[in-house]
């Protein structure tokens, strides 16, 4: 259900059409929370009905229209609510941690592909939480931007300083990761 939540909290910025909505939400709420467009668009049909959005065809060329998405006063008061539920924690189900705990039954050079391909992965999301750190740091990000540009009931120091706590400890999570493959490559030649 927190598709659900991460729609309104990335339309809260702006109202948006759909296309604008997915386009949107993989450059920043999908970072928190993965969701193909196959998800997305469905989601909102629901959401429409659940009176959490509204919708209004706004013109797009001379002879067409697109449908665009707002948040009603119902989708924000859920959204505040939502924030005082307890969080649902999932069972962790790390395939690299499981593999590692059994590298005894791979070669080495297996071993060391897939810490290798652990640092790599990580490095890659790592430099990619970064810019999204800087970009809401220098107020730059065009999502941030329009969240501040529109909404009143929030201290924009807070809104700023929430997201950049969100992707510092994603940064962080991100040097942990490549620390730990890098110390078993380290731990794989010390075995040799």
């Amino acid at each position: 259900m927190s598709l659900r939540y991460a729609l309104l909290s990335l339309l809260t910025a702006r109202s948006m059409t759909g296309y604008d909505i997915a386009k949107s939400f993989h450059v920043s709420v999908g970072h928190v929370w993965h969701a193909p467009d196959s998800q997305i668009y469905p989601e909102l049909k629901r959401m429409v009905a659940d009176g959490l959005l509204a919708t209004e065809q706004v013109a797009w060329g001379a002879t067409t229209t697109k449908t665009e998405y707002r948040v009603t006063d119902e989708g924000r008061a859920a959204l505040s609510a939502w924030m005082t539920e307890p969080i649902d924690y999932v069972a962790e189900r790390d395939p690299v941690h499981l593999r590692a705990a059994y590298f005894e039954w791979g070669t080495p050079d297996d071993a060391r592909r897939v810490l290798t391909e652990h640092v790599r992965h990580y490095r890659a999301r790592r430099e990619i939480w970064q810019h999204q750190l800087d970009t809401i740091r220098d107020r730059s990000h065009p999502i941030l931007a329009s969240r501040l540009a529109s909404d009143t009931r929030h201290d924009p120091e807070a809104i700023v300083a929430f997201k950049a706590f969100t992707y510092e400890g994603f940064v962080m999570r991100a040097d942990q990761e490549i620390d730990w493959a890098e110390r078993g490559l380290r731990l794989l030649d010390d075995l040799a």
